[in-house]
């Protein structure tokens, strides 16, 4: 969990460069193309049989792609103004937005205490939202976007937990993610919607999206196993160590670092955290 944590910044890192120049609707769709590439060329090596592709269920599966491109899409198009940091910062209230979510659909118990932290990291998030909106306007709201759809995605993780391998979790999250991004850049090509347009990558782009598509495997193989050796519980507060190596990269390759308002609110959010963790694990064990 510790090496997913500390290797999935990079993929921001990268997807922030080639956004200055490339659309981020394409880097998105890069990032689930070669996933999928670099997924079926594991299991030709590797396993030498392609069935282990193969989901128990196409329909949910594709699915859970789906809403993990929506979340890249807005990440990426936050990353194009946002520092890396704050992104990722305000990206961390999805454990309070999973939290209800639960709730509503899974219909799980949830207690005041609970409720109360949820409400905490929201807090914690509108203090890094604030200032971000009025330096980078809509955009500083695009990282709730994309936790609320990661919570999406990790619910219907929790429900097919244990169903698929590793190498087919992976495939059908990038087949599904890339054909809705790939649908969408289709339109945009056709119809010259501004912002959205695809251009002609350099060979160092393609390297760079190659690169992004490799490390989302690796890191999400990193925490696909981790998730298959220790529950959930033990594993969650070391998400968070990717605000710490997001802050690293964000400062050696931009030069941005968190202010102490931003620095608060990550406190909190981390607080609300490791709290709602912490009664997860004593809801688990009762």
């Amino acid at each position: 969990m510790t090496a997913g944590m500390g290797v999935v910044p990079l993929m921001d890192v990268l997807a922030k460069v080639l956004a200055g120049h490339i659309p981020a609707l394409e880097v998105s769709f890069a990032r689930f193309f070669f996933q999928a590439l670099i997924t079926v060329l594991i299991a030709v090596v590797w396993t030498r049989n392609l069935s282990t592709l193969r989901p128990q269920r196409w329909g949910v599966n594709l699915l859970r792609g789906a809403l993990l491109s929506g979340a890249t899409l807005c990440f990426f198009t936050a990353l194009k103004v946002m520092p890396v940091a704050d992104a990722i910062a305000i990206f961390f209230v999805e454990p309070m937005i999973l939290t209800a979510l639960s709730a509503i659909f899974l219909k799980e118990k949830v207690g005041p205490r609970r409720w109360a932290a949820v409400a905490v990291g929201l807090i914690g998030a509108m203090l890094i939202v604030r200032p971000s909106f009025a330096a980078f306007g809509v955009s500083a709201l695009l990282p709730l976007v994309t936790a609320t759809l990661f919570a999406l995605y990790l619910l219907i993780t929790r429900k097919l937990a244990g169903e698929d391998s590793l190498l087919s979790m992976q495939f059908t999250t990038a087949i599904g993610g890339g054909a809705t991004l790939g649908v969408v850049l289709l339109i945009a090509s056709l119809t010259g919607i501004g912002g959205f347009v695809p251009v002609m990558p350099a060979n160092l782009d393609v390297a760079m999206m190659i690169g992004i598509g490799l490390i989302s495997f690796i890191s999400h193989g990193f925490i696909v196993r981790a998730f298959a050796l220790a529950p959930a519980s033990v594993l969650a507060p070391f998400n968070y160590l990717e605000i710490v190596s997001a802050t690293l990269f964000g400062y050696l390759v931009f030069g941005d670092f968190p202010d102490l308002p931003t620095w608060g609110g990550i406190a909190l959010i981390v607080a609300s955290g490791l709290y709602i963790a912490h009664r997860e694990r004593l809801r688990a064990t009762a």
